[in-house]
C-alpha cells in the first residue's frame, strides 16, 4: 500500500503477527491490507486497548484489533451510533427547536436526553422511529472532525444547542473536540466516539419509552425528556429481546409481590421492606436453608452491632471510600426545651454510622483473644442487617433497597490456606445455585480498581491467589479490569434466570488490606505475629434481592419448599366442609403450610384465585364423593389435569416433596 510517511511503525495483530506501515496509517487502511472482507465488516479498531475510529491515524508502534459487529464492542458502538446519529438527527428533523443533551449507551440499548418545547409521550415514538429508519436507509457516511474549543462552541451556538455548549464550556481540554457529521446534511453531534463509518452497518432497533431526567442529575436544573431505545444486530435478536421484555414485565417481582401478598414498600421507610406473613415465610425458609449449608461447611454464626462509631469506619478505610453511601447519626442527641432543640458544643463530636457491611465488625470478633496458626481457618458467618444510602431514583423493589440482609461470611486464614478455602467456597456456591435451579453460572474475576487501598505488590499477590484458586476449582472465568473492591480483587458469580437474564449474586473477595488496617494477627509456628488473609464471601448476596430474582425467574411459581402456601383445601359444596376441615388439620399436623377455603364460591373461581393469583402449588379439591371415599382431587399449579388420591397417601407424598433440598 502507499506509505503516508517515511517513518515506519510496527502494528501487532491479535494473532501475534506484526506488519510494518507508514506513520499515520489508519485502522481502515490496515483492515484493507489484511483482507477486503475484513475492511467491509470493520466498524472501528482498538489501538493498545483503546477504541478508535477507523479514520484515526496511528503514528507509533501499537497493538491493533479490528472491531466488527459480531463482537460485544461492535454492538455497543452500533448502539451508540443509533442514539447519536439516528435518534438525535430524527428528533432534530421532526422537532427543529429541540435541544440535544447527552446520548450514552446502557445495557442492551441507549437513551438520549432532549429538551422539547412541548411534552413528548410514548405515542410520539412511532413517528421518530419511522424517521430514524428513513435516515438509516440513506446509508450516509459518518464523518469525524477535530475542532478547537472556540470553533466547537461557535458551531453549537449557531444551532442553538445550549446543552452541548455547556458540555464544551465545562471541558478542561482546549482542542481536539470530536464532532461527527452525516455527509453534507448539516447535522453534527459532539461525541467521544467511536462511531460506525456509515449508517449501512446499523442493525435492528426500536424505541421503548420516555421518562424525565434532570440535566446533569441535579434537581435544580431543567427536566429533560429521556428517550430509551434498544438496538441489535438483526431482527431476530431484536425480537428475542422484545419477547424477553414482555416476559420480564409479566414476571415483575413488584407486581407479583403485591398480587401474592408478600410485601410492600411505602414512602415513610423509603427502600426498606415491609414483609407480610406470606413473604416472611419465603424469607425465613431461604435463611434457614443457607444457615444449614454454612453450618455444615464449618462456619460459626455471629451477630454484630448495626450502629458503630465512625472511628472504626475510618480505621477500616470505609469512611474515606464509602462515606457518601452510609447513614450517619450523632452519638449524642441534643437536649430540648420548649423552644426546640438545644445544641451543645459536644452534641456532634462523635459520629456513629449504620453499618453498610459486616467485615470490620467481624475483624473485631477475630481480634478478641490470641489466635494461633493452629486455629485457622476461622469462618465467621452472619445474616447481618446492613444499610446503604442509595439514591431514591436508584431504588427498585427488592432488587435495590436501603436496608438489606446479607448471607455474609468472612474466612480468616493463612496464605497457604487461600486455595483450599477458595475451592471449598466454589463448591459450596455451585451446590446452592443448583438447589435453587440455577445451572447456568458465569464466573468473573474483577481486578484492581483505580481507587484502591494497598500496594501493587499486595494486589499482585491477591489477584494471583484468586486466579490459582479458580483454576484449581476447574472453573472457566473471565477477567474484568478495574472492577474489584477497593481493598481486594473479587470473584463474581452471575446466574442466568429462566428468561435468559443475568444477575450478579455471589462474591468471593481476597483481602490483605483490612487485616493490616485493623491490626488483626495470629501467632505463627515461628512464635511471631502474622497477618491473616481475609476472604469476604456471600452466596446469595442479599436475601431481599435473591428473593426478587427467584420470584421473577419462577414467575411466582416457587418450588414447593419455598412456597408461602403449599396447599389449599377447597370445597366444591358445603356438604364437604367438615371433611375439608379434617384434611386441613391433617396437613397442618404433617408440617405443610396449608389454607382452608370453604367459601360459598364456585370451585372454578377458587381454583383461579389460588392458582393464577396466589401461585399456590397444590389444591386439594374435595366434594361429597371425596368425603365419602376419603380422597382428594389434586390440582397442580400449571397443569389442567387432576388426579384422585387417597388423602393419607397424598399428604405423605406432599410432605416428601416439600422437604428443603438440603
Amino acid at each position: 500500500m502507499e506509505q503516508k510517511a517515511e517513518k515506519q511503525i510496527q502494528i501487532t495483530l491479535p494473532d501475534g503477527a506484526s506488519r510494518s506501515y507508514g506513520a499515520g496509517v489508519t485502522g481502515l487502511e490496515i483492515a484493507e491490507d489484511i483482507s477486503k472482507s475484513l475492511a467491509k465488516a470493520a466498524l472501528a479498531v482498538t489501538v493498545d486497548g483503546v477504541q478508535r475510529d477507523l479514520c484515526d491515524p496511528i503514528y507509533a508502534d501499537a497493538a491493533l484489533a479490528v472491531i466488527t459487529l459480531d463482537s460485544e464492542e461492535g454492538l455497543e458502538i452500533m448502539r451508540h451510533t443509533v442514539a447519536a446519529q439516528l435518534l438525535a438527527r430524527a428528533v432534530k428533523n421532526l422537532y427543529p427547536s429541540a435541544k440535544l443533551a447527552i446520548g450514552p449507551t446502557i445495557e442492551n440499548g441507549f437513551y438520549y436526553d432532549i429538551e422539547f418545547e412541548s411534552p413528548l409521550s410514548t405515542d410520539d415514538l412511532e413517528a421518530i422511529e419511522k424517521e430514524m429508519r428513513k435516515i438509516k436507509e440513506s446509508g450516509a457516511p459518518i464523518i469525524k472532525s477535530l475542532n478547537s474549543k472556540a470553533d466547537t462552541l461557535a458551531a453549537f451556538k449557531e444551532r442553538g444547542e445550549t446543552y452541548k455548549m455547556d458540555i464544551v464550556e465545562r471541558a478542561e481540554q482546549a482542542d481536539d473536540f470530536q464532532l461527527y457529521a452525516q455527509g453534507e446534511t448539516g447535522f453534527i453531534d459532539l461525541c467521544r466516539g467511536p462511531h460506525l463509518p456509515n449508517l449501512k452497518h446499523v442493525g435492528a432497533f426500536k424505541l421503548l419509552k420516555v421518562a424525565g431526567a434532570y440535566w446533569r442529575g441535579d434537581s435544580a436544573n431543567a427536566v429533560l425528556t429521556r428517550i430509551y431505545g434498544t438496538a441489535w444486530r438483526n431482527d431476530k435478536e431484536l425480537n428475542n429481546y422484545l419477547h424477553q421484555l414482555e416476559e420480564a414485565e409479566k414476571r415483575d417481582h413488584r407486581k407479583l409481590g403485591q398480587q401474592m401478598d408478600l410485601y410492600h414498600f411505602q414512602e415513610e421507610a423509603m427502600g426498606s421492606v415491609f414483609w407480610h406473613p406470606k413473604g416472611y415465610v419465603i424469607y425465613n425458609a431461604l435463611e434457614q436453608y443457607i444457615r444449614r449449608r454454612v453450618n455444615d461447611a464449618g462456619y460459626k454464626e455471629v451477630k454484630t452491632p448495626q450502629l458503630i462509631d465512625n472511628k472504626l469506619w475510618v480505621a477500616s478505610g470505609h469512611w474515606g471510600k464509602y462515606r457518601e453511601n452510609m447513614f450517619v447519626v450523632p452519638d449524642e442527641i441534643p437536649s430540648t426545651d420548649d423552644e426546640g432543640p438545644v445544641v451543645s458544643d459536644k452534641a456532634f463530636e462523635k459520629l456513629m454510622a449504620l453499618k453498610p457491611m459486616n467485615c470490620p465488625a467481624h475483624v473485631q470478633i477475630f481480634n478478641q483473644g490470641i489466635k494461633s496458626y493452629r486455629d485457622l481457618p476461622i469462618r465467621l458467618a452472619e445474616f447481618g442487617c446492613c444499610h446503604r444510602n442509595e439514591a431514591h431514583g436508584a431504588l427498585h423493589g427488592l432488587m435495590r433497597v436501603r436496608q438489606m440482609t446479607q448471607d455474609d461470611a468472612h474466612i480468616f486464614c493463612r496464605e497457604d490456606q487461600i486455595t483450599e478455602e477458595s475451592v471449598a467456597f466454589c463448591e459450596l456456591i455451585k451446590n446452592v445455585y443448583a438447589d435453587m435451579g440455577f445451572e447456568d453460572v458465569r464466573v468473573v474475576l474483577a481486578l484492581r480498581p483505580e481507587a484502591r487501598a494497598g500496594s501493587d505488590e499486595v494486589w499482585d499477590k491477591a489477584e494471583a491467589g484468586l486466579q490459582e484458586a479458580l483454576v484449581k476449582a476447574g472453573l472457566e472465568f473471565e477477567e474484568e479490569e478495574g472492577e474489584g473492591a477497593f481493598y481486594g480483587p473479587k470473584v463474581e458469580y452471575h446466574i442466568r434466570d429462566a428468561i435468559g437474564r443475568s444477575w450478579q449474586c455471589g462474591t468471593l473477595q481476597l483481602d490483605f488490606v483490612l487485616p493490616e488496617r485493623l491490626d488483626a494477627s495470629y501467632i505463627g509456628e515461628d512464635g511471631a505475629k502474622h497477618r491473616p488473609v481475609m476472604l469476604h464471601r456471600a452466596v446469595l448476596g442479599t436475601l431481599e434481592r435473591f428473593i426478587g430474582i427467584l420470584i421473577e425467574s419462577c414467575a411466582g411459581k416457587l418450588p414447593l419448599w419455598l412456597a408461602p402456601v403449599q396447599c389449599v383445601v377447597a370445597t366444591v359444596t358445603d356438604s364437604a366442609d367438615e371433611y375439608a376441615r379434617e384434611v386441613f388439620v391433617m396437613l397442618k399436623a404433617a408440617g405443610i403450610r396449608a389454607e382452608l377455603d370453604i367459601r360459598n364460591e364456585k370451585i372454578n373461581y377458587k381454583v383461579r384465585e389460588h392458582s393464577a393469583e396466589g401461585k399456590v402449588p397444590n389444591l386439594f379439591v374435595v366434594g361429597a364423593r371425596e368425603a365419602e371415599e376419603r380422597t382428594v382431587a389434586i390440582r397442580r399449579l400449571g397443569s389442567k389435569d387432576q388426579s384422585i388420591e387417597n388423602v393419607e397417601r397424598a399428604i405423605a407424598a406432599l410432605v416428601q416433596e416439600a422437604q428443603p433440598p438440603f
